[in-house]
């Protein structure tokens, strides 16, 4: 006869598996627990204030943002059906420029107008760097969370997460993904929360470029997992979707009182340069092209500095 451990349900099995991993990284689930309720917070009393006051022109500038990120990300992947592979040395390159315009918008359409923004809600700079330090911390909370604890699959280091044994492989890739477009989503919301256009446009702008090529790297990454053309293409532009999805999160965020602007811009920033950081630079540097991936890097930053002048 079977134990009663033996015969649990698929559902029963993945609730154990996602239990013991848990209790496996208290710290990151502590981080994860109390970043989700603080944004939780925030959407709550964003959603109450739009009850009053009615949805604002703001966040049809954050959907139409959050739209061309996911145009960007559908472009990219179309020339994996007819292309398998670039060379290793363009696609790192290509990556790096995408790394270098996401750490320059983090910079200038995040940082900066947060920092702005804290300082005349507070009067004190070193109050206002407070305020946005904390919005970074809880991006960062978020992303590590998230990234410990949702089951995904990378092309290289390959599947990782409480029960991704019980996932198919297109999931895992999917959640992946969506780890990592989720935060330029909610960076596009927060930037066009307050309706400013100087602060939206060239964020949105760069995300929907540097968008392009990461398109392109995910649907050949799924290409060469043995994915077929048209799979790997739906699947990549699918995931440009979360765009939208994280404009209108980073909309709820930002939309409420005056010091979750501040906090929101710090959040989006911290989750972007979580996913540089821990995702994209290292992924440039795994096959021995650094200097490529890092000239791609300084490529990018500039385009996005030139960008956030020109529009800004």
């Amino acid at each position: 006869m079977k134990t009663p451990s033996a015969v649990l349900q698929p559902e029963s099995r993945f609730g154990q598996l996602w239990w013991q991993h848990v209790a496996q990284h208290p710290w990151t689930a502590a981080g994860l627990t109390l970043a989700m309720a603080l944004v939780l917070l925030l959407l709550w009393q964003s959603a109450w204030q739009l009850s009053t006051e009615g949805i604002s022109t703001a966040a049809g500038y954050g959907l139409l943002g959050g739209a061309a990120g996911f145009a960007g990300t559908a472009l990219g992947a179309l020339p994996a059906l007819v292309l398998r592979q670039l060379p290793q040395q363009v696609e790192d390159a290509l990556l790096g420029a995408a790394a270098g315009m996401m750490l320059a918008a983090s910079a200038f359409s995040l940082l900066l107008p947060g920092l702005a923004a804290a300082e005349n809600l507070v009067n004190h700079p070193m109050a206002g760097a407070g305020i946005v330090v904390l919005g970074m911390t809880l991006g960062v909370l978020l992303m590590l969370g998230l990234d410990q604890f949702t089951p995904h699959e990378h092309p290289q280091t390959g599947p990782c997460g409480p029960g991704y044994q019980r996932c198919s492989r297109v999931w895992l890739f999917v959640f992946a993904i969506a780890l990592h477009n989720l935060p330029e989503g909610m960076a596009i919301g927060v930037a066009f929360s307050q309706g400013d256009i100087a602060v939206g446009l060239p964020l949105a702008t760069a995300i929907a470029l540097q968008d392009i090529p990461e398109g392109l790297a995910v649907a050949l990454a799924l290409r060469n997992a043995g994915f077929q053309p048209v799979l790997a293409v739906m699947v990549a532009a699918a995931s440009g979707l979360l765009e939208p999805i994280g404009a209108v999160v980073g909309l709820g965020l930002s939309s409420g009182l005056a010091i979750s602007y501040p906090i929101g811009l710090g959040l989006a920033a911290g989750a972007m340069l979580f996913v540089v950081s821990h995702e994209v630079i290292p992924e440039t540097h795994r096959h021995g092209h650094q200097t490529a991936a890092t000239l791609g890097l300084m490529v990018g930053f500039a385009l996005m500095m030139v960008l956030d002048t020109t529009l800004g």
